[in-house]
């Protein structure tokens, strides 16, 4: 059993007891309300543990303390394996699952999700002195290289005239393209911005185009509806505040789209 008492949220008469829905230890202590954040801590950019310092790093991270900050609790990161989140905040060992986790009608049965934090889904790699593709059609008749096995592997084989090529290994497609063995990759967008932003930085670019698209929410357990008007109340103060695109940019090495900061 954790130390500290897990943050608590319960529905009260007013809107100002409300805010001081939390833990009773944490109000006793003088701290701030606590938040038990759990996420599977081996997903760059969105959470891993700096080898360095120990510390959990990511987007996920930074936009849950940031939510965090602005609604007035400390966050708290769980490392839980990706398949017991859920289960976790279930029993309430944990408050909110947040980890690349794509909002599905099956998960809403057993959770409830926050408003979308982040646009996935599969998106196109190129060289950055190529010009010749900006759209989806752009690849008809291209030379792709995609994971085997992957839902990119099934997307570039229903492009028109397309030649796919391909690779056991993300970083071999990759590789590939830098050495212009090929037109395009196709992947999941999150690791294609991070690759454009760390590994290919002034080699290659993420393209805005969305092949497919997938909505990723924080997770909290259902019915918790004083909690999720929280988090929600958070995220959308640091859209509007300007927070969440430099986390945004930080991570990805670019603005977020703006359909993404609408909501």
């Amino acid at each position: 059993m954790h130390k500290r008492t897990l943050l608590k949220l319960f529905a009260l008469g007013s809107a100002a007891a409300g805010l001081a829905a939390f833990s009773p230890l944490s109000a006793a202590t003088g701290s701030k309300p606590l938040l038990v954040a759990g996420m599977d801590a081996a997903y760059p950019p969105f959470g891993s543990r700096d080898s360095a310092t120990g510390q959990y790093v990511g987007f996920d991270v930074d936009v849950i303390r940031a939510i965090g900050k602005a609604e007035g609790f400390n966050v708290e990161v769980r490392n839980i394996a990706f398949d017991g989140l859920i289960p976790a905040l279930k029993t309430g060992n944990i408050d909110i699952a947040i980890n690349d986790i794509t909002i599905t009608p099956e998960r809403a049965k057993s959770v409830d999700f926050s408003d979308r934090y982040y646009i996935a889904g599969l998106g196109v790699v190129v060289n950055i002195d190529n010009t010749t593709i900006r759209t989806a059609k752009d690849l008809e008749g291209k030379l792709l290289a995609v994971s085997i096995g992957s839902t990119g592997e099934e997307a570039a084989r229903k492009i028109p005239n397309a030649r796919v090529r391909v690779f056991n290994q993300l970083n071999e497609c990759f590789l590939e393209l830098r050495n212009k063995g090929v037109d395009a990759v196709i992947n999941d967008i999150p690791t294609n911005d991070y690759y454009a932003a760390v590994a290919g930085k002034g080699r290659v670019l993420s393209l805005p185009v969305a092949l497919t698209e997938e909505n990723l929410g924080i997770a909290v357990k259902k019915g918790n509806t004083e909690l999720l008007k929280r988090i929600n109340s958070g995220l959308s103060a640091i859209k509007a505040s300007g927070e969440f695109s430099k986390i945004y940019q930080k991570w990805f090495g670019k603005e977020p789209p703006a359909a993404l900061l609408s909501r």
